[in-house]
């Protein structure tokens, strides 16, 4: 079906999206965030603690250019090199200074291609593994594995003008804080703790480290890569 029902979670209903509204430091630039899941926006809805709505739209995907970052032929560094690209990142070493700018050349899909992008979602618990990665402090599988069992969920943002004219607004319902902060708070711990418990899996001989990546310039098809993305 070309037509599907997408969700935005936020503290104030929202019946028309702008393009010209956001912030250009999201994960993936300025756009609309959704996502087909409407827990998963009611939880975002209230992740301030705070009552929220979630709104409701339908999008016509006909004609439209999607790039999905999960999807085959993309790894979780090509998010990754999104995420550099866009977000605010603090980078006070040199390795970390090196490793944006490597990710970056190497990695990087330029979105603004694109009608609409799917991908991770940068929660504070995603945003501190991309750092982590970037500071040499974790490898490649522990990021991978950690994004997988996270379950933070994927979103849906709309980039360009023939996505948000293909959106119409259904409706809007309200969202209860003591119910779904509470969710959004679970969900973010439990991925904390499936990290702490990835990181003490971590080989430092055997691993690929983001150091490894840029001395040895792999890229996003080296078979190395490949075989830990899939694992």
């Amino acid at each position: 079906m070309s037509k599907v029902l997408i969700y935005h979670g936020s503290d104030h209903i929202v019946q028309k999206p702008d393009i010209k509204k956001g912030k250009s430091y999201n994960d993936y630039g300025r756009g609309f965030y959704c996502t087909v899941d409407p827990e998963l926006a009611k939880e975002w809805a209230c992740k301030k603690n705070t009552d929220g709505y979630v709104n409701t739209y339908t999008i016509d995907l006909s004609g439209l250019n999607i790039l999905n970052l999960n999807s085959n032929g993309y790894t979780i560094l090509n998010w990754i090199a999104v995420l550099l690209k866009n977000r605010i990142f603090t980078l006070n070493t040199d390795i970390q200074n090196t490793a944006r700018e490597y990710i970056i050349s190497n990695f990087y899909t330029d979105t603004s291609k694109y009608d609409i992008v799917e991908g991770y979602r940068a929660d504070d618990s995603y945003f501190s593994y991309a750092e982590a990665f970037v500071s040499n402090t974790i490898p490649l599988r522990i990021l991978n594995k950690a994004l997988r069992l996270g379950n933070l969920g994927e979103q849906i943002f709309l980039v360009s003008k023939a996505a948000f004219d293909a959106v119409r607004f259904v409706g809007s319902e309200s969202v209860d804080k003591e119910i779904y902060y509470q969710k959004f708070d679970s969900r973010d711990k439990k991925a904390r703790e499936d990290y702490r418990k990835a990181k003490d899996t971590q080989d430092i001989i055997n691993d690929i480290y983001i150091l490894d990546i840029i001395r040895q310039e792999m890229k996003n098809d080296d078979p190395r890569i490949q075989r830990i993305v899939s694992e």
